[in-house]
């Protein structure tokens, strides 16, 4: 069975909109749990637009699932993960100006610095996983400076313009999930993905994990947090058609 990592990012999003008290994202994570979410993950941005610090402070006392904290690889996030001690924390890449993330981090031009982090994560017993492009050498590199998991970027199949693109990129994510299999990492995948076109991706069942997020709050909006839950669950383990259904 695939698991399920539910980002709740987006509650906070909402929340600071107005700068108030609600929705509250510890709240949203109780019932992503009780819908069956096999994790939580969230995203602290330095700029710390949607999530804050306080929040991750009381999701780590809350989550009984596992908690994915999402952070830049920088001294201040790496201090920040070995305060709270989350069961994973995830490498992205952050650029201020962006909406969302928008690629995966580049393992190749910064290397050095990556191995570091990982080193220092790893000695503070945390389990580390890298985000990066479905790339054979940016997996090979991310093997190379320590990592024992990746979550490949689906953005550029989620993203596709018509069904043979996203084919196409499909045929590249399973190209690089399993070179990554064959060197013994483990895999979690994500970004874009949503209720049309999660399938041909949860049909790769090398993927052990999808992390999902503004589709899954977006759906709650109307239905709630547990319905969406639920029915992306049942998406993701069901048998799914081997081609992409229409992108978007």
């Amino acid at each position: 069975m695939t698991r399920l990592g539910v980002n709740i990012d987006h509650v906070a999003t909402l929340r600071q909109a107005r700068r108030g008290k609600e929705p509250e994202p510890v709240a949203a994570a109780i019932l992503a749990e009780s819908a069956g979410a096999d994790g939580i993950v969230v995203h602290l941005r330095e700029d710390r637009r949607h999530i804050q610090d306080r929040d991750l402070q009381i999701l780590r006392q809350v989550v009984t699932t596992h908690l994915n904290l999402e952070m830049a690889p920088t001294a201040e996030m790496v201090s920040k993960a070995i305060e709270i001690g989350p069961d994973l924390v995830t490498l992205v890449p952050e650029r201020r100006e962006e909406l969302t993330t928008e690629g995966g981090l580049e393992v190749l031009k910064h290397k050095e610095k990556l191995k570091k982090v990982l080193t220092t994560l790893h000695k503070n017993q945390i389990r580390v996983s890298i985000f990066i492009d479905p790339d054979i050498r940016q997996i090979e590199e991310a093997q190379g400076v320590g990592a024992r998991i990746i979550e490949i970027h689906t953005g550029g199949y989620a993203n596709a313009a018509t069904p043979t693109e996203a084919e196409k990129e499909r045929e590249t994510i399973i190209n690089a999930v399993m070179f990554a299999k064959n060197i013994g990492l483990h895999v979690s995948a994500g970004h874009g993905l949503n209720y049309r076109n999660v399938g041909p991706i949860a049909s790769i069942r090398e993927i052990e994990e999808l992390n999902i997020g503004h589709s899954i709050i977006s759906r709650a909006v109307l239905v709630g947090m547990e319905t969406a839950i639920r029915e992306m669950k049942r998406l993701i383990n069901a048998p799914s058609p081997a081609s992409p259904v229409s992108p978007r």
